[in-house]
């Protein structure tokens, strides 16, 4: 059920949610937009409202974040892709270059492409593609990317096998992975 609630002057639309699951409410917000409240169901319309005032900063500040992502254009984020595909591409292929001495695992075509869900993947045929904007990220993360799609290479999948493959040059893929999580595309 969508609702509009006033903060700082500004109506701001949300779907509520009701959740025979939940234990505590929730605020999501997406990055296309969408900002959905979730309750229990023991929670009233009312407390809700407050729980979202009372996290009005953090709504306001995410929702500025996104604002500023949704104002570039379709014609700007081509753009932008261009200029830093060719890049992405030679620090891609130097970091596999680096990492694949460790492994010799056979591969088809490295891709640098305009993902925004992905940081990268492998195809079964194994085709590497990369997001460009990996070049904006720092070292360690950009070194997990590349070895995490290499070693599907040697494991299509994430078991144990798969993360020991990752494990022999990111020993410490956990940590790494985990920041990774908290630099969403």
């Amino acid at each position: 059920m969508e609702r509009i609630i006033k903060i700082f002057d500004r109506e701001i639309k949300y779907q509520l949610k009701t959740s025979y699951r939940a234990k505590n409410m929730r605020l999501s917000i997406y990055s296309d937009g969408r900002f959905i409240a979730t309750k229990p169901k023991r929670v009233s319309e009312n407390m809700i409202e407050r729980f979202i005032i009372a996290k009005s900063d953090w709504i306001i500040k995410r929702l500025k974040k996104i604002d500023n992502r949704i104002i570039f254009s379709k014609e700007d984020d081509e753009k932008i892709y261009q200029r830093y595909k060719e890049s992405a591409r030679r620090l891609v292929n130097k970091k596999i270059d680096y990492f694949n001495q460790f492994y010799n695992f056979k591969y088809g075509r490295i891709s640098i492409r305009n993902q925004k869900t992905r940081w990268g993947s492998c195809s079964r045929q194994g085709n590497l593609n990369f997001s460009y904007r990996i070049l904006f990220l720092p070292e360690n993360l950009i070194d997990y990317v590349i070895v995490h799609e290499l070693c599907h290479l040697g494991e299509f999948n994430h078991s144990q096998n798969f993360w020991s493959l990752v494990q022999k040059t990111i020993p410490n893929y956990l940590s790494i992975r985990h920041q990774l999580k908290s630099n969403k595309l």
